[in-house]
C-alpha cells in the first residue's frame, strides 16, 4: 500500500511498513507501539511519518527507503523478542513456621530466665546482662562470646516485644524461603558480623545488647534475594529493594534514645552481604537439603550454646 504524505516533496512515495502481526490489532499499531518503531528507524537515519486513520496508526517510510527500515525493524524485533525476560520461577515455600516460631518463643522463655536469680555450678548469681552484653573494650580484650550473646539479651520486656514483633515476620519468611537451617545460620552469621564491626567502630565504652542486629540482617537478606533473584527484570529499578531496607532502618532503626544504630546499619549490611552470596549459590546449587538444612540448625543452635558456655565459664 502506498502513501502520499501530505507537505512532503511531490516525487516522493511514502510506503506503509507492514506490522508484525504481534503488534498489530487490526491491521493497524497503537499510538505507543508505533512512536517506538518510529524511534527505532530515525535512530538508524531512516525517515519516517506516522499517519492515524480510524483502524490506529501507520508507519510510513519513502519507498527508497522501505528495505532498509524492514531490516532495522527485523533486527529491533530480533534483539527484543525475549525481552523482559520471563521471571524465575517462584521456589515452594518451606512449611517450617512452627518450627520458627518455637525459636522465637524460646528466645522469649530465656529472657525470664535472665530475670531470675540463678547460681550455677560453675557460677553463682549470674548477671546475664553483664556477662553477655556487646561491650565493645570486653569484645576486643578477646571475650568473643559477647558477639553472640548479646543477640539473645534484652534491656526490658518492651524491647524483647518489638524485635519479636517486627523480626518474626522478616524470620518466619526467610525461614520458608531459605530453610530453617540456611536462615538461621545467615541470621545468626549477620548478627555477629554486625556485633563485631559495631565494637570496633566504637568507643570501649560502649554496650548493647538485642537481637535488632539479626531482625536488620534478615531485612537485608531479603532485600538480596529479591535483587538478585529478580535482576533481569529490575535493571532499571534495581535500587527498589535496597531503598526498601534502607527506608525500613530509617523509620524503625533510628528511633529512641537506646537505639543502637550501628548495629541496625552493621547487621543490615552484613546482611546484605551475606544474603547476595546466599542467592548466587542457591541458584547454582539449589536449596540445601533436608540433612545439610538439620545440621547447619544444629551448628547454629552450637554456636549459641558454646558462646553462654564460653561467658560462663570464663567472663
Amino acid at each position: 500500500m502506498e502513501w502520499h504524505s501530505e507537505g512532503s516533496a511531490p516525487d516522493t512515495i511514502w510506503q506503509e511498513i507492514a506490522p508484525d502481526p504481534a503488534e498489530a490489532g487490526q491491521g493497524a499499531l497503537s499510538e505507543a507501539q508505533a512512536n517506538i518503531l518510529a524511534l527505532v528507524l530515525l535512530s538508524r537515519s531512516i525517515p519516517c511519518q506516522l499517519e492515524h486513520d480510524g483502524r490506529g496508526w501507520h508507519l510510513l517510510v519513502p519507498t527508497a527507503s522501505s528495505t532498509a527500515a524492514r531490516e532495522e525493524l527485523h533486527l529491533y524485533r530480533a534483539e527484543n523478542s525475549n525481552w523482559p525476560p520471563p521471571s524465575p520461577p517462584s521456589r515452594p515455600l518451606v512449611e517450617n513456621t512452627l518450627a520458627t516460631l518455637s525459636v522465637l518463643l524460646l528466645l522469649a522463655a530465656f529472657h525470664n530466665i535472665t530475670l531470675l536469680d540463678i547460681s550455677l555450678p560453675i557460677r553463682q548469681h549470674i548477671d546475664w546482662l553483664a556477662l553477655g552484653s556487646a561491650d565493645a573494650a570486653k569484645i576486643r580484650a578477646g571475650e568473643w562470646w559477647r558477639l553472640v550473646t548479646a543477640l539473645t539479651l534484652h534491656a526490658d520486656w518492651l524491647h524483647l516485644l518489638s524485635n519479636l514483633a517486627i523480626g518474626g515476620i522478616f524470620t518466619i519468611h526467610l525461614c520458608r524461603e531459605l530453610g530453617s537451617g540456611l536462615a538461621w545460620s545467615l541470621l545468626l552469621g549477620s548478627g555477629i558480623l554486625g556485633n563485631l564491626v559495631n565494637a570496633l567502630v566504637h568507643p570501649p565504652t560502649h554496650s548493647s545488647v538485642g537481637a535488632s542486629t539479626v531482625v536488620f540482617g534478615a531485612v537485608g537478606i531479603l532485600a538480596a534475594l529479591t535483587l538478585v533473584r529478580h535482576r533481569h527484570q529490575m535493571q532499571r529499578r534495581w535500587q527498589l529493594p535496597v531503598a526498601a531496607a534502607l527506608a525500613l532502618l530509617a523509620l524503625l532503626g533510628t528511633q529512641g534514645e537506646r537505639t543502637d544504630l550501628g548495629a541496625h546499619l552493621f547487621g543490615l549490611l552484613f546482611g546484605t552481604g551475606l544474603g547476595l552470596v546466599a542467592e548466587f549459590l542457591l541458584g547454582r546449587f539449589g536449596r540445601p537439603g533436608r540433612v545439610i538444612d538439620v545440621l547447619l540448625a544444629a551448628a547454629g543452635a552450637a554456636v549459641v550454646i558454646m558462646a553462654w558456655w564460653a561467658g560462663l565459664a570464663g567472663g
